[in-house]
């Protein structure tokens, strides 16, 4: 069994609850303000669209929303970001990081992986337990790799997929689409005693949040000391798994940051915020704490847009700058390989 696959069971506290409404945006340190407005973007400043996907090769749906800069777009000039949501969520969710991207130049594709989708929580509550389970399976774990390959490959034959710029890829996940994004960037495992081949070249960097380790796949340094593209890791002290005889906690995410591109020296930064939790990263609010919620979340997407900025123009001033703005609320920060 994939046991990262597993491991992301996290979303069952990750997801479960329905997203909160996004509101306005406002600057973290207004303390006053509520949550929601706290995590406002301007309206004004991005559009939506959906799309209705079918790969019928897999017979397997996969919807899809991308957030886009408002303005006039030309032809292979906005950089993207393709999102691969936990277990239990949707292309709806992560709103909060989809709408600040477009907001600020960067196009924002959101995937919705069918198999490990909100569908999850409907239906027999008697029977989610199995739902979880399949969920968790192998073949729903490589799927989903298939699903963000397929988005982008449909993505570029939508006349939307002109303004891409299609050498300013990033892909990035969280909790199990964290795993989901591991695998795209490089990270190398056996299934049934044969490598799984799921690197997609065309992403060039990754931001992975709140990623669950590989247990039962061996030494993540084999797994993951050779990804060689630019990586950017997001975790939280109180950022613990817990299902039923499985915990996972903030060390792991540290070791997997640590054997991340060992091999390759590859960039990586890291970011760890005080307290929190698991699904503090999500849309819902209050979790992890009403008053520091929303203040991570908005300091997680000016980390990732960053961490954008800088793998554009190579200066790491920007990185530190957020660092210096947001220590009362980090653990621990680090970058290497710059």
């Amino acid at each position: 069994m994939l046991v990262l696959a597993v491991l992301s069971l996290a979303g069952l506290c990750v997801q479960a609850a329905p997203s909160a409404k996004v509101v306005e945006e406002v600057a973290p340190k207004l303390d006053a303000m509520t949550a929601a407005e706290a995590l406002a973007v301007d309206p004004t400043l991005y559009t939506s669209q959906t799309f209705e996907w079918n790969d019928p090769v897999r017979g397997r749906a996969v919807p899809a929303k991308i957030y886009l800069p408002v303005g006039s777009l030309k032809p292979g000039a906005v950089p993207l970001v393709v999102f691969s949501h936990g277990i239990g969520g949707s292309k709806d969710g992560y709103r909060y990081l989809g709408q600040y991207f477009a907001a600020h130049g960067y196009a924002s594709l959101h995937v919705q992986h069918v198999g490990s989708d909100r569908q999850i929580w409907r239906g027999n509550p008697l029977a989610i337990a199995s739902r979880l389970s399949g969920a968790a399976q192998n073949t729903e774990a490589l799927n989903r790799v298939k699903d963000v390959k397929f988005a982008l490959d449909q993505l570029f034959a939508e006349p939307v997929g002109e303004v891409i710029n299609v050498q300013r890829l990033v892909a990035a996940g969280h909790s199990y689409g964290a795993n989901t994004t591991l695998l795209l960037a490089g990270a190398k495992v056996d299934v049934d005693g044969a490598p799984v081949v799921a690197r997609d070249p065309r992403f060039g960097a990754a931001i992975l949040i709140s990623a669950p380790p590989f247990y039962g796949l061996g030494d993540p340094q084999k797994i993951l000391s050779d990804i060689d593209v630019p990586t950017l890791h997001i975790t939280a002290t109180a950022d613990d798994i817990q299902i039923p005889g499985y915990h996972s906690g903030v060390a792991d995410r540290l070791a997997l940051y640590q054997a991340t591109g060992t091999a390759s020296q590859a960039a990586k930064v890291l970011a760890v915020f005080k307290d929190g939790s698991h699904s503090i990263f999500t849309d819902r609010l209050g979790t992890g704490g009403m008053a520091l919620n929303p203040k991570v979340k908005v300091a997680t997407r000016q980390l990732a847009v960053a961490f954008l900025n800088w793998l554009q123009v190579k200066d790491a001033g920007s990185l530190e700058q957020w660092s210096g703005r947001n220590a009362d609320l980090l653990a621990r920060f680090e970058r290497t390989s710059f």
